[in-house]
C-alpha cells in the first residue's frame, strides 16, 4: 500500500515566502489530511541502484508560527514510496530542470507527478503559445536582428521576453530600435518572444487558474506605477477580478488542450483580453494570492480533483 507521502522537488523552503507561496499553500493544506511532506531540492535527485532517491527531508509548515517550517527528519527516499510529488521548482527551464524530468519519467506510472514530466518538458511556457497566437498581441518568435528590425518597424513598441524567462526577469520593452541592446539580448538568451506592447497594461493583467482541464478561478495583478511588468515580485499589486466572455472562451479551450497534454495544474496570463503567451506549467503560482483576496481556498480544489 502506498504511504501517504508527498514530495515536494522545489528551491529550498528558506527560499520561499509563506505570504504568497504556492507550494507551501498545497502542502499545509495536504497536511490537514495526515499526509507527510518530503521536501527535497532538484540538485538531490538520483538514480541509484535503477532506483529513483533523493537526499530531502521530512518537513511541517505552518502559518500560525513565527518560523513557517520545521524540518523534521533528514533522509534519502526511494521517491516510488510517495503517493504524489510535486515539481515546483522554479524556472529557467535549463539543462538541470530537463535532466529531472528525464529521471522522474522513470517513475511517472508508479507515482502521480504533477505536473507530468513529459508533458512539462513536451510544452515550453512561451513556444507552446505558438498554436494561439490568434488571441495574442502580434508575436513573433527568433534570434534574426531582421525579423526583429521588421516587426519593430511594424509596431513601434515592442517587448522582449526571453523564451526560457520567468517572473518578469530580462523583459524589456523597447521604445526604439537599438541594435546594440538587442543584439546582447540574443547574445544571452538565444530565441526570443517579441511582443508588441499594449498599453492597457498599466491597468493590469490577469492571472487565470486552470486545474484537471477547468478554470477554478483569477486574479489581476498591476504594475506598480511606471512598470510595465505585472509579476508580483516585480512589485505589482494584485487585485480581484472577474473574466470576459472572450477570455473565458480561450481559457477553456487552452484547458482542455492543457488536460490532453496530460498538464493538471497550469496558469495562462491576460492583458486586455489577449493572451501575453506565458501557459505556466512549470511552477504555477497565484493559489495563496488568491485566496487571500477571495477566501476561496484552491488547494483544497487542488487535493480533491487528485482524489486524495
Amino acid at each position: 500500500m502506498t504511504n501517504k507521502i508527498v514530495a515536494i522537488q522545489g528551491n529550498h523552503p528558506s527560499k520561499l515566502n509563506p505570504i504568497s507561496d504556492t507550494s507551501i499553500f498545497l502542502a499545509h493544506e495536504i497536511q490537514k489530511k495526515s499526509y507527510k511532506i518530503f521536501y527535497y531540492e532538484p540538485k538531490d535527485l538520483s538514480v541509484i541502484n535503477s532506483k529513483i532517491v533523493a537526499n530531502g527531508f521530512f518537513i511541517k509548515f505552518y502559518y500560525n508560527k513565527k518560523k513557517f517550517f520545521k524540518i523534521i527528519k533528514n533522509k534519502e527516499l526511494d521517491l516510488t514510496k510517495c503517493k504524489f510529488i510535486l515539481i515546483r521548482q522554479d524556472p529557467p527551464f535549463n539543462s538541470e530542470y530537463i535532466s529531472t524530468t528525464y529521471i522522474l519519467d522513470q517513475i511517472k506510472n508508479k507515482v502521480k507527478i504533477i505536473n507530468n514530466p513529459t508533458a512539462i518538458r513536451n510544452i515550453s511556457e512561451k513556444l507552446y503559445s505558438i498554436k494561439y497566437q490568434k488571441y495574442m498581441p502580434n508575436t513573433i518568435f527568433t534570434q534574426s536582428i531582421v525579423e526583429i528590425r521588421n516587426f519593430f518597424k511594424k509596431n513601434q513598441k515592442v517587448i522582449l521576453k526571453p523564451i526560457h524567462g520567468y517572473s518578469g526577469n530580462d523583459v524589456t520593452l523597447l521604445n526604439k530600435f537599438n541594435t546594440k541592446i538587442i543584439k546582447k539580448f540574443i547574445r544571452k538568451h538565444g530565441y526570443i518572444m517579441c511582443q508588441k506592447y499594449l498599453p492597457r497594461i498599466f491597468k493590469g493583467d490577469k492571472r487565470v487558474f486552470l486545474i484537471n482541464g477547468r478554470i477554478v478561478g483569477a486574479i489581476s495583478r498591476v504594475p506598480k506605477k511606471g512598470s510595465y511588468l505585472s509579476n508580483l515580485s516585480k512589485g505589482a499589486k494584485p487585485i480581484t477580478t472577474s473574466l470576459t466572455i472572450q477570455e473565458k472562451r480561450i481559457s477553456k479551450l487552452i484547458a482542455k488542450d492543457l488536460k490532453e497534454e496530460n498538464i493538471f495544474f497550469a496558469g495562462i496570463d491576460f492583458i486586455d483580453q489577449k493572451i501575453n503567451g506565458d501557459i505556466n506549467v512549470t511552477s504555477p503560482t497565484g493559489l495563496k494570492t488568491f485566496y487571500d483576496l477571495s477566501k476561496i481556498n484552491l488547494a483544497e480544489k487542488f487535493w480533491k480533483e487528485l482524489k486524495t
